[in-house]
């Protein structure tokens, strides 16, 4: 099984608004949201997902701030990985990368995709990092996900801590890599 994650182009960008949606219905499992009226899963009038993926353009406007990476398998299209640096991210300032979304279709989970695809994402930047995953109970396979990863990836060396975010309860992971 060869496990890609690449850097995602303009040219190819359409792959990851192509997947934006499931994750967004994948989550809305965890946070019980719901479809807009016009069944977008956005808390908006986004009325289709052509005006949804606008939004996120963004993320290729700024090349030097803001990373999608695509995730492949065997030349497939497994999923996604934002990673944003200051000042698009909600951390202390002493962090330099923030895991903003990370995403597998179901088909790849649970087969060692995801701890290596989080690897490589890790690997691509040297600094202190910090993601967050809800803390409450139904989302604890993110949680057993993320512990797994960051205890084999960091050797244990990392920190887990509640913080309220956005009238949301976050646990937040922190670390530091080196060049590997």
């Amino acid at each position: 099984m060869d496990v890609n994650v690449q850097l995602s182009t303009v040219d190819d960008k359409y792959i990851i608004n192509n997947i934006y949606p499931l994750y967004l219905h994948d989550l809305s499992e965890i946070w019980g949201n719901k479809p807009n009226r016009y069944g977008i899963y956005e808390d908006n009038d986004t009325m289709t997902l052509s005006e949804q993926h606008k939004v996120f353009d963004i993320w290729w406007e700024k090349p030097s701030v803001l990373f999608p990476f695509l995730i492949t398998v065997d030349g497939l299209p497994a999923g996604l990985a934002f990673v944003a640096t200051p000042p698009y991210i909600p951390c202390p300032p002493n962090i330099n990368y923030y895991l903003n979304e990370f995403f597998l279709l179901r088909p790849f989970r649970g087969i060692g995709v995801g701890e290596e695809a989080a690897r490589q994402v890790f690997e691509h930047f040297t600094g202190n990092w910090e993601l967050q995953t809800g803390s409450m109970e139904r989302n604890r396979k993110a949680q057993m996900f993320w512990r797994k990863i960051l205890a084999s990836y960091t050797d244990g060396k990392y920190s887990e801590s509640h913080v309220e975010y956005e009238d949301r309860n976050m646990l937040v992971f922190r670390f530091a890599n080196e060049t590997q």
